[in-house]
């Protein structure tokens, strides 16, 4: 999953940075709208921690912005403790659910979990490609009925493509899902990956769209 974190408090945001990508996640920070802005236009995101007071103005006026992307991402507001009214005004804005600053880290995962888990509810959580079933919402994959075990950056890039099977996923976009705005990688980091998907899923798991990018193959008849 690919978050950003639009916070203003170095330290905090550089602690929850630090341990998010601990947990695998790739996160880009931005302490302004700004710079949050400018984030959006250059990368998708599954998720986005969002605080309202910022410097250049309120962390709510980005949610126009949010709710009209395709791929809207699910937004976690961050308040203040004694800012009620603040939650109110995120929730009726249209996020997802808000957490209280300074919050546990452990929370934050529970809160992007259980948002996940809900949306995954409202769509198709669950991908069939015959023998490979993909259950997104317990982000689990069999195939013939065996668990298949995937590395978290694995997960990432299968995640990409099985949330929407039919569409072919450029290139940008699939590395967008392992890396960051600010880290490198080599110009074959995801054929590499790649690689190893088809290994556990299978050769015919994922088609290559020449000029184009990459899509799970449909099922066999």
């Amino acid at each position: 999953m690919r978050i950003l974190l639009v916070e203003d408090d170095t330290d905090l945001a550089q602690a929850t940075c630090a341990f998010l990508r601990s947990r695998s996640f790739v996160v880009d920070a931005a302490a302004s709208l700004a710079a949050a802005r400018a984030h959006l236009l250059a990368a998708r995101f599954e998720a986005v921690l969002l605080d309202l007071h910022l410097p250049d103005g309120d962390g709510l006026q980005l949610m126009p912005s949010l709710r009209a992307l395709d791929d809207a991402p699910m937004v976690l507001v961050l308040t203040a403790r004694d800012q009620i009214s603040d939650r109110i005004r995120g929730l009726d804005a249209g996020a997802d659910d808000y957490l209280v600053k300074p919050y546990d880290p452990d929370e934050l995962l529970a809160r992007l979990r259980a948002v996940n888990r809900r949306r995954s509810d409202s769509h198709s959580a669950r991908v069939d490609l015959g023998a490979l079933q993909i259950d997104l919402a317990r982000e689990s994959v069999t195939r013939a009925g065996v668990p298949i075990v995937l590395t978290p950056k694995e997960w990432a890039l299968l995640r990409v493509m099985a949330a929407r099977p039919q569409r072919v996923h450029a290139r940008e976009t699939l590395q967008d899902a392992l890396y960051g705005l600010d880290d490198s990688a080599d110009s074959n980091t995801l054929e590499v990956f790649i690689s190893r998907l088809r290994r556990k899923l299978g050769r015919d798991a994922i088609d290559t769209v020449r000029g184009l990018g990459y899509r799970l193959a449909p099922k066999s008849e």
